[in-house]
């Protein structure tokens, strides 16, 4: 656990823990005399006043205009996650809805993983995303460029795991195929051993700028190779419940929600959804590193397909999270998916 432990006493953490437990049910601010009322915490309103007042000048809560109640904050959030994991102190979770998924032999693995996401979902109200091995831990190894005419042409991407991935490519009018074979050249100059994910942020902010000063029609070309490898990245993982994020009290600023629902439809969050193996990951608020996901919370468990490739089970919610109920079940279904490669091999 976090060392934050050590700066609280037992009291302070019964408290913090039910502030964030109340506040995630409810999304109204914790005041002191209802926290008085509750049987487990046997301390008199003043004594709780003062305790939320420490807790308070610690960072663990916040103050809100609105009321005379306390909020957890982001590091607040962070301390109840380190101590849940810690201390295994999550909901009682129904598998059984995902269980089925799995266990029937009918249903394709491909299938099994959407259905299992989808009910994922379903049951924890928040936006869902398995992302396939492929994107996720794949790595550039070469490009080839093949022309079939004037105007139509086939990019190859051969990747570190031996896959073989082509793009039908529509040639913007007037583009030489010289020098489209230049483009290719520095893609496989640049782009070697980055990740496939990565491959349209670094056509868009590296490649782009390189030949914008060159000639206007480069751009056209890249923004051509782009759109191919865009829905590339895009056929390697799979999105459900974004709407979820409509009913969530967090979102209700118009602004916020558009730049969010545009963070979900966009390429660039699964950079903050990659495997990693060393296992689950929760991002909170700012430690996404977007500014529309600063009030998101960000689960990750990856899953194993082989002994070097693992794809990624992701959950985000706002930080006002119900984390002992989301963890387990991410938990549960990369742990079935990872059973299900096994399985088949």
């Amino acid at each position: 656990m976090s060392t934050n432990k050590h700066t609280l006493t037992e009291r302070q953490i019964k408290i913090l823990v039910t502030i964030i437990e109340e506040f995630v049910k409810t999304a109204e601010p914790i005041g002191s005399r209802t926290l008085s009322k509750m049987e487990h915490l046997p301390f008199s309103p003043a004594t709780i006043r003062n305790e939320m007042a420490d807790l308070e000048e610690m960072g663990y809560l916040e103050k809100t205009h609105s009321s005379s109640g306390r909020v957890p904050s982001e590091k607040g959030y962070r301390f109840y996650v380190d101590y849940i994991k810690e201390s295994g102190n999550y909901d009682q979770v129904e598998f059984y809805p995902i269980r089925r998924i799995f266990s029937d032999k009918t249903i394709e693995r491909d299938e099994a993983i959407k259905e299992a996401v989808r009910i994922l979902s379903e049951i924890t109200n928040y936006t869902s995303i398995v992302l396939g091995p492929s994107a996720s831990t794949s790595r550039v190894k070469k490009f080839e460029f093949v022309p079939l005419s004037e105007c139509n042409a086939v990019l190859v991407l051969i990747t570190d795991k031996g896959h073989v991935e082509s793009k039908n490519l529509i040639m913007p009018e007037g583009i030489n195929l010289n020098e489209v074979q230049k483009v290719v050249n520095l893609m496989n100059e640049t782009l070697f051993n980055c990740l496939v994910s990565e491959i349209p942020e670094k056509l868009n902010y590296e490649l782009k700028p390189h030949f914008g000063k060159f000639m206007d029609y480069y751009d056209k070309l890249i923004d051509s190779i782009l759109k191919a490898f865009s829905t590339l990245v895009q056929d390697r993982y799979y999105l459900t419940g974004r709407n979820n994020i409509f009913y969530q009290p967090e979102f209700q600023d118009i602004d916020k929600l558009q730049k969010l629902m545009h963070v979900l439809e966009d390429a660039h969050l699964l950079k903050i959804i990659q495997a990693n193996e060393n296992g689950l990951q929760v991002r909170i608020g700012h430690e996404n590193h977007i500014a529309a996901m600063q009030d998101c919370t960000v689960i990750t468990v990856p899953y194993r397909v082989s002994e070097n490739e693992y794809g990624t089970i992701a959950v985000v919610g706002p930080t006002r999270m119900e984390y002992s109920k989301v963890i387990p079940l991410v938990e549960y279904i990369a742990k079935s998916i990872s059973k299900l490669y096994n399985n088949n091999k």
